[in-house]
């Protein structure tokens, strides 16, 4: 095959957006029962050693990851933001910590329900981090998805439930790392800031969570095992799919993790779906979903 041939050939494998979209969707799915195991091991462990061991294996995967690329460690170590690589891990696997919490609190429906405005959240704040423009359109969009979170929180009503606003943290702290992953993006390689959230994570969780070891039964440590194979893979598949396609192709199918963390927290932990997180869900995934076409017809 020639070289011009080789050279389409990879062009069409880097635009192959329903192979994209598939991998998109697996990786939601793998996700989800990411979360589903999460809350089991959280409800019965302390979190921080749950997360502890699950950045244990995440460490050892971006390690292999790195070693594998051109110029090994020292190259996916290299970058001349360490500060902010380092604040962008530590956010990051405290927002784990977070969520993890939320569900053993209120359960996988709501708290990805919740969750679910994050990306509402990165346009809101891409101005004054990124000093990005943002339109009145997507500023609407973002209202709408905010009325969307109000609905499921009910602030003011009887039924308020103030652990609520705890997956409302954890995507804030998710869309700031989002923001300062695209800040960090624009000196360092996406191999760097992988190997850096990672490595900052594991060593972070490691000095907090060790403390709080406890015996783990040997079903469990099953069930830790699939967590940890669940992550990587998880990972691995998002990886792939922006090798393969546009984000901007592929994100909106991101939202299908709601969808099977619901039936997950549905069908083996035994939640339902109140109304209210049925429309205000609702809301926030088609303002989400607004922002991300308005988002591509900018581009």
């Amino acid at each position: 095959m020639s070289r011009a041939s080789n050279k389409a050939a990879a062009a069409a494998q880097a635009n192959n957006i329903p192979l994209g979209i598939t991998l998109m969707v697996l990786t939601t799915f793998v996700f989800a029962v990411q979360d589903g195991l999460s809350r089991h091991l959280a409800s019965e462990y302390n979190v921080l050693m749950v997360v502890m061991i699950r950045y244990w294996f995440f460490a050892a995967f971006v390690i292999a990851i790195a070693k594998r690329n051109a110029g090994g460690l020292r190259a996916a170590a290299r970058t001349s933001q360490p500060v902010l690589q380092t604040i962008r891990g530590l956010l990051l696997a405290a927002e784990i910590c977070v969520m993890i919490a939320a569900f053993t609190i209120l359960g996988l429906v709501e708290s990805h329900a919740v969750f679910t405005c994050y990306p509402l959240l990165v346009a809101a704040l891409s101005g004054p981090i990124l000093g990005e423009s943002v339109g009145w359109r997507r500023w609407s969009a973002i209202g709408v998805g905010f009325i969307g979170v109000l609905i499921i929180l009910q602030p003011g009503m009887n039924v308020f439930n103030p652990a609520a606003i705890i997956p409302l943290v954890a995507a804030a702290m998710f869309a700031v790392y989002g923001l300062l992953t695209r800040y960090v993006g624009r000196k360092d390689k996406t191999a760097t800031s992988f190997f850096w959230t990672g490595v900052t994570g594991s060593i972070a969780m490691t000095a907090a969570g060790i403390w709080f070891w406890e015996p783990m039964i040997a079903t469990d440590w099953i069930f830790m095992g699939c967590l940890c194979i669940t992550g990587v893979t998880g990972h691995w598949l998002l990886i792939r799919c922006y090798e393969v396609a546009a984000a901007s192709a592929v994100q909106p199918f991101a939202y299908l993790q709601l969808v099977f963390a619901s039936m997950i927290g549905i069908s083996i932990f035994g939640e339902d779906v109140r109304a209210n997180v049925a429309i205000g869900a609702a809301l926030i995934v088609a303002a989400g979903l607004f922002t991300f076409w308005r988002e591509r017809q900018q581009r």
